[in-house]
Formats: structure tokens, sequence, C-alpha cells
């Protein structure tokens, strides 16, 4: 065979994630600059929505308790969701809800209007646009009055850090799996969990503790033979 060579070793994939703080202060950084900016945000980091879906929300979707995903929005091409069980609804916590209502109100949002639309022709919002004008900028000063250094790591790193924060919680993979909308729990295990290197660390500890309390024991017994 010819022209044939051997990939070599796969590369782990390595995706950011935002951490309880990082989500905290983004929040915060755009919260006086953008509402739009300011919801989009929260949508993604309180309920773990792909980009595609964030864009492809309407106001019909949304009832108060929770934000049903029916399609996706590809640059300007509005198609059905990325899977079957990606079509389904997504639990709206008070926090979103307090948000999500605010925006509503202040844009007059009708049920066929998109809840992140353009403000020419109403169509999807471009939301990598609105990275580049209002969410960056409001992170550069955030930073530089706060003195900070949050990174922006991209719409998809909320969605991942739901999965690490919930998991870290104690949350079962199960449920992950249905608030991410998953086909397959080792998806969720796979790509979007990150275990803390604390977290690691303690669980080796634990074995640890177990294996010396049970070699004490052992020592303990043999000494009284």
């Amino acid at each position: 065979m010819h022209g044939i060579k051997v990939p070599g070793r796969p590369k782990k994939f390595k995706g950011g994630v935002y951490s309880l703080q990082e989500i905290n202060d983004i929040l915060i950084a755009v919260a006086d600059v953008d509402r739009a900016a300011y919801a989009a945000i929260a949508v993604a980091a309180f309920a773990g929505l792909r980009l595609s879906e964030i864009r492809g929300l309407r106001w019909a979707d949304y009832d108060g308790s929770q934000l049903k995903v029916s399609r996706s929005v590809w640059r300007t091409h509005v198609g059905p969701t990325k899977t079957e069980e990606s079509e389904a609804g997504v639990p709206v916590l008070p926090l979103l809800k307090k948000i999500l209502d605010k925006h509503r109100d202040a844009i007059k949002g009708r049920p066929n209007d998109y809840v992140f639309a353009g403000e020419r022709r109403g169509g999807p919002l471009n939301l990598h646009n609105m990275v580049r004008r209002v969410i960056q900028p409001a992170l550069v000063a955030f930073n530089a009055e706060m003195k900070r250094d949050v990174v922006w790591k991209g719409w998809h790193s909320f969605r991942r850090g739901l999965a690490s924060l919930l998991y870290e919680l104690g949350v079962k993979p199960k449920v992950i799996q249905a608030i991410l909308r998953h086909s397959d729990i080792g998806t969720t295990l796979q790509f979007y969990v990150e275990t803390p290197e604390a977290e690691s660390r303690d669980a080796l500890q634990q074995l640890e503790d177990g294996f010396t309390r049970s070699l004490e024991a052992k020592i303990v017994a043999s000494a009284r033979k």
C-alpha cells in the first residue's frame, strides 16, 4: 500500500470550562453593558444550551418554567436540533427566569419573536459578533477595574462548565446527561465532566486512609498472637 501514514497517538480532547467564579465575573462584567448579552450568557451558563440552540430560541419556547429546545440556527440556516434527544425541555432556575422575564419585558417580545433577535431584521442574532462587539470589551474593562484576568473561552465552555459543576455537587451522571440532552452518557462523562485535581487527590487520599486502617488492624492483630 502506498501513500498511507499511521496517524499516531490520538490527542485527548481539551475544551474550555468556566468555573463558578468565572461565570459570576462574566455576568457582572456585562450586566450593565448589554441586556441581551447578559441574558444569553445566563441561558448558556444555567441551562447549558448549545450556541445554535440559544440562537434558535423563540419566546413561544419559554413558558416561565422551562425552555423547549425545538430548533437550531447555524449561520443563517434554521433547522432541527443536533439529535432527537436534543429536542427536549430544560428546566429554568428562578434566577434565569428573572433574567429572561426582564429581557422579554424590555424588548416586548412576542411568541414568534426570537429571544435573541437582530435589531434590523428580527432574525437570529449573531452571538459571535456580540462577543466581539460587547462581551470582550466589557471583560477588558472589568479586568482593568477589578484587577482580574477573566478570559473568554467560548460559548460551549458554559455547557461544559455546567456539567462539571453539577458533577462536583454530587448530581448523578444520568441526570446531567438529561439536562445536557446527550444521547450517550459516555459523551457526558468523557467530554463534558472535568474532575478537579483536588477531587482526584481527595479520592486517592481516602483510598490510602482505607489501606492504612486495614494495615494497622492487621499489625495489631499480629501483635496479639
